[in-house]
């Protein structure tokens, strides 16, 4: 144990490299918390434990690299289809309203977040090859992190990170920071644009509930809501009225130092129908996990979630069968596109030659 570089070298974790392999000899001065697994009649040897998971999706890939106070974080797109029209601008869109830095309400640091493709895209067209995209860090303050190297900062993964690797990044938090997010916001504006560009499907979130102020259902249009509306304010809430109470709500806490939680609706218009695979593929399966893995998040609803609970069956099943009435009907007149969207229509029977 002695020779792997950690922070906390008297104190037991899981994982550590260049240990994978120990003679039986050595077994006896592993700590308690270390995995064994046996992999012959007389071998043991120890789980290695690695840092991956960056990587999200199946035909559509995205791997998320960099760290806060790095060099720059960013992402590779594995999967985008070729001929789609994609530019710096695409993304930059959303990065703009990602950036920090562009109200009182957020953190302070300063950042462009201007981004760069370096492959993938050729004359302003997608080739079909990973498109890598790079976000340059132009405010890094490491020396704001000094003594963060003597504690741990509460509700963060400092601790988690040293326990499980012997080795974190005093810096801002490393992986662990929502800086991380850049590389999801860039590869969410290509797929995006992917889903309106051949299933017509927009998809649109606002802030909900700020604290302890809720926005009530019903007093948003979720057909008719729009990105400027979300976008009339620092909270990013899209009615005016409630919009003031959360930026309130906020500012209390903010002038002692101190932070709240939120919530935030995402809605999707035109959704292709039958996304998502059984069993441990389902659609709600891969948003949640998508969403929770989320810096600081900690729940996630789909549809009417827990609010379902005190209804009573009948209550759903005619909400729903009046929403796929009205796609029928949609979808039979007016299809989004013949290719990916046929109608609910019956199916069609050619008769035998006999």
């Amino acid at each position: 144990m002695a020779s792997a570089s950690s922070s906390l070298a008297s104190k037991q974790f899981l994982g550590a490299s260049r240990l994978d392999g120990l003679a039986s000899s050595d077994l006896g001065k592993l700590s308690v918390s270390t995995v064994q697994i046996s992999v012959g009649p007389r071998t043991l040897r120890r789980l290695q434990v690695n840092a991956a998971g960056s990587i999200y999706g199946n035909h559509f890939r995205v791997s998320t690299f960099g760290e806060s106070h790095g060099g720059g974080v960013g992402c590779i797109i594995d999967g985008c289809p070729p001929r789609l029209p994609l530019s710096e601008a695409d993304m930059q869109v959303d990065l703009d309203r990602r950036r920090p830095g562009q109200s009182r309400i957020t953190t302070p640091r300063k950042e462009t977040d201007t981004c760069k493709i370096s492959s993938g895209v050729s004359e302003g067209f997608t080739t079909g090859t990973p498109i890598h995209v790079f976000v340059p860090n132009t405010d890094q303050r490491g020396h704001d992190y000094k003594e963060m190297s003597l504690a741990y900062r509460p509700s963060h993964a400092d601790a988690t990170y040293d326990m499980k690797y012997g080795v974190r990044s005093v810096q801002g938090g490393g992986r662990s920071s929502a800086r991380e997010t850049i590389g999801r916001v860039a590869a969410g504006a290509v797929a995006k644009k992917i889903l309106k560009q051949f299933a017509g499907t927009e998809v649109l979130a606002y802030v909900s509930q700020v604290h302890k102020v809720v926005l009530p259902e019903g007093m948003v249009d979720h057909e008719s809501l729009t990105l400027d509306q979300i976008e009339s304010n620092i909270v990013r809430c899209p009615d005016p009225e409630y919009a003031e109470k959360m930026i309130t709500a906020i500012d209390t806490v903010r002038v002692k130092g101190d932070s709240v939680g939120g919530v935030v609706t995402c809605i999707v218009r035109n959704a292709p129908r039958g996304l998502g695979s059984p069993v441990f593929d389902k659609l709600e399966a891969e948003l949640a996990k998508a969403a929770m893995s989320l810096p600081a998040t900690k729940g996630f609803e789909f549809g009417s979630g827990f609010a379902a609970v005190p209804m009573v069956e009948a209550m759903v099943a005619l909400v729903l069968v009046d929403q796929l009435m009205a796609q029928f009907a949609q979808n039979y007149m007016f299809p989004i596109n013949q290719e990916l969207q046929e109608p609910f229509g019956s199916p069609r029977h050619e008769p035998a030659n006999v």
